[in-house]
């Protein structure tokens, strides 16, 4: 605050100053050298004043700053020394005081060398980049300075030179600070204008004096003192700048616009032809600036063919040499800004990730650089053809109807779809393709026309019919199942998920047995919505670690509060594939279990025989670990997968459950009633319990009694149900010693 207070004071004080001082000279029509003295004192104790602040707040730039003061000082002291002698008129070239100006100037050059930012970068190209810019500068002051200070003076040869010396040692500071920038040792520009504009203020005084010095005398007008004023008033300033915080990551580097600006001062300089006098200070820096130049130009041009290599090279895939996402987007862009519709076909190659897992990556490569030599040769010139990464690949045309796009699609899937060799094992690719037209008039961006496509090609693939153009309305449930996730993630968090139960009922009595957790959304809109209808979903936008995560803290916390009104049932969580198999399944179990003290043995996890198919080995290793911590194991639909016997022999399984498709028909059908039957005494042979899910009526119930099932689920006996209204069943059974089933509901509002 103090330094600013003083700089406004200083300029207040160089203004005032000189004003008052002209109009002395205009009322007493002779000039008047004591209001000058007194100014000129002042104003150089402020500026003092000013670095003596600085230099008590920028610590880590006093060396710098003292040097300065002391130049400042001496310029002080010799301006002084000066006016003074014209006070008694004495004045004259060169006064007593003239070594401090050259000590001054000294001082100056120290400054400007150690007030530099060490830390930043110099590269090698940033000296020619200085040498083009001083050279430049140097060749337009010989056009605007020096060629006018000697015809105006006359002089030549050595008192030319001690005209020059004080504007050419001050263009000398301006360079320098120019040259410091240029190669970013100084990273503040605001106070690299400054010093330069300063020292270009102080050269345009000193040509003044350069112009009188034939006088002999010092007498100088006020526009001179107002220049030199303002001039170090300007050094000053930028020497008590704030230092900046952090580093510019890279400078400017100077355009093309400069090095020709620099090269036709050079030029200007040598079509002059200055004469024999000048002839030494002009013509080095004309030569070497326009030397410099071409150097630099033809750097540049080399810069600019490698830009132009790179940008080429960030548009091509490296492994097929086809043009890339990237390419693609600017393909895309283009046309939406030149208004002309193209076709978009995107291609996946279907069941590609097998051949990467069975195969090999490399073998995956290979297939990937076939794939694209077959498409360029049946698309030929008529296409573009680019791959966007993976095995997804995308098509560009300038036409735009649908029956020659599905053509062409179909054209390409036929040829693809020939037999390759590969590691020495034949194999068939196979694609999907979703088809759609850019539109100008709708599409906002690049984005717009991908996604589309994009949509058109999971349809596709979905549907199996490998080429479907894209239709607006299963867009909208595309969307509408985007949105349903959304939501479904904010309902995790917001405890919309909810834990139902199907009771379990022991064949022999039709006692409660067990129950099986099922889990359910309770949506603030849409009431509550069916695992099938979100469970999908939630697995494709991996939210099904976090449901899972609910519904065994649930389903905890809810036995653990049956098992405190007295009521011991075993539950049943269903785990899929994906979650039995990640890493951190087992801990997570086992840490919820012992947070709400539930015993191991109440809890059950229903896997499916697609584990067994996904890792085999992985599967088996958590099973004997589950074993070892007590937690049971069930094959949750029994009879719909492989059904190896192999691992029913050699893993801890506890239970077997049968699917539904079996059961339905067990009282019709001798051959499925051979089947369960069969499967049954299995079971009991390797010491399993069975369950027989699904039934659904009371013929099916009678039949697999008879079998000697074990336990029965399904809604002839009970519906899935809250926890609260598991806990009034099971009351309501004991204290009624009530032996039958519930009544199912309606079967319009089953959910399962």
């Amino acid at each position: 605050m103090l330094s600013r207070v003083v700089a406004i004071l200083g300029w207040g004080v160089i203004g005032v100053g000189l004003l008052v001082n002209e109009s002395v000279n205009v009322v007493a029509h002779h000039r008047s050298p004591g209001v000058l003295l007194v100014t000129l004192s002042v104003f150089f104790a402020l500026l003092l004043l000013r670095l003596v602040v600085a230099i008590g707040e920028r610590v880590s730039r006093r060396g710098p700053l003292v040097v300065l003061l002391g130049a400042i000082a001496s310029w002080a002291a010799g301006s002084a020394s000066v006016t003074a002698a014209r006070v008694e008129d004495q004045a004259s070239f060169p006064a007593p005081g003239e070594w401090l100006f050259l000590l001054s100037y000294l001082g100056l050059a120290v400054y400007l060398l150690t007030a530099v930012d060490l830390r930043a970068a110099r590269p090698a190209r940033a000296w020619l980049d200085s040498a083009v810019i001083c050279g430049g500068t140097a060749c337009l002051a010989s056009l605007l300075l020096v060629m006018p200070i000697q015809l105006a003076s006359g002089q030549e040869g050595i008192s030319l030179l001690l005209a020059l010396l004080y504007p050419g040692a001050d263009l000398a500071l301006a360079l320098l600070v120019v040259a410091q920038a240029t190669l970013r040792l100084r990273t503040d520009r605001t106070a690299s204008l400054m010093l330069s504009a300063g020292f270009l203020l102080i050269a345009v005084a000193d040509s003044s004096f350069a112009l009188r010095e034939s006088a002999g005398s010092y007498d100088f007008g006020n526009l001179s003192n107002a220049l030199w004023g303002a001039g170090f008033a300007l050094v000053v300033g930028a020497a008590c700048r704030p230092e900046p915080v952090t580093l510019r990551e890279a400078g400017h580097v100077p355009g093309t616009p400069l090095l020709l600006g620099a090269g036709a001062a050079a030029m200007a300089v040598l079509a002059v032809r200055p004469g024999a006098a000048l002839a030494w200070y002009t013509l080095p820096p004309a030569v070497l600036t326009m030397v410099a130049v071409g150097v630099r130009l033809a750097l540049a041009l080399r810069d600019a063919r490698r830009a132009n290599e790179a940008a080429a090279l960030s548009r091509t895939d490296d492994l097929t040499d086809l043009p890339n996402r990237r390419a693609v987007r600017m393909w895309l862009q283009e046309s939406l800004r030149q208004d002309r519709p193209l076709g978009l076909m995107l291609l996946d190659l279907d069941g590609f990730k097998e051949v990467n897992d069975s195969l090999g990556h490399r073998a995956g490569d290979t297939v990937l650089r076939l794939v694209a030599v077959r498409m360029r040769e049946v698309l030929g010139p008529r296409a573009r053809v680019a791959r966007l990464g993976g095995d997804e690949f995308a098509i560009l045309l300038d036409t735009t109807g649908e029956i020659e796009l599905m053509e062409i699609a179909h054209a390409v899937l036929a040829e693809i779809g020939k037999p390759l060799v590969v590691e020495g094992i034949e194999f068939i690719p196979a694609g999907s393709i979703g088809v759609t037209t850019t539109d100008p008039g709708v599409d906002h961006d690049d984005g717009d026309a991908l996604r589309r496509a994009d949509v058109a090609m999971y349809q596709a693939k979905e549907t199996g019919l490998g080429v479907v153009t894209y239709d607006a309305e299963l867009d909208q449930f595309s969307r509408s199942r985007l949105l349903l996730a959304e939501e479904l993630r904010r309902g995790i968090t917001q405890g919309q998920i909810e834990v139902w139960y199907q009771p379990q009922f022991a064949a022999g009595s039709l006692s409660l047995a067990g129950l099986e957790a099922l889990v359910r959304w309770r949506h603030p809109e849409h009431g509550l919505i069916s695992p099938v209808s979100f469970l999908p979903d939630a697995r494709r936008t991996g939210l099904m670690g976090a449901v899972s995560d609910v519904v065994v803290r649930t389903a905890a916390a809810d036995l653990r509060e049956r098992l405190d009104a007295g009521i011991d049932l075993p539950v049943s969580i269903n785990i899929a594939p994906p979650e039995l198999l990640g890493p951190g399944l087992v801990p997570r179990l086992l840490e919820i279990l012992d947070e709400f003290a539930v015993p191991h043995g109440a809890v059950l996890l229903e896997i499916t025989e697609d584990s067994f198919l996904a890792d085999p080995g992985r599967t088996r290793e958590l099973l004997r670990e589950l074993d070892e911590r007590g937690v049971g194991v069930s094959i949750d639909d029994y009879g719909t997968g492989f059904s190896s016997l192999t691992y029913l022999r050699d893993l801890p399984v506890r239970e077997l459950k049968i699917d539904r498709s079996l059961i339905g028909d067990v009282a019709v059908d001798p051959r499925t009633r051979m089947v369960v039957g069969s499967t049954i005494q299995l079971a009991h042979a390797l010491d399993m319990t069975i369950v027989a899910e699904g039934v659904e009526n009371a013929a099916d119930l009678e039949v697999l009694v008879e079998l000697g099932i074990d336990v029965l689920q399904g809604y002839h006996l009970a519906e899935p149900m809250s926890a609260g209204e598991v806990v009034t069943l099971a009351r309501r059974l004991v204290r009624n010693k009530d032996v039958g089933h519930v009544a199912p509901r309606d079967r319009g509002d089953r959910i399962r």
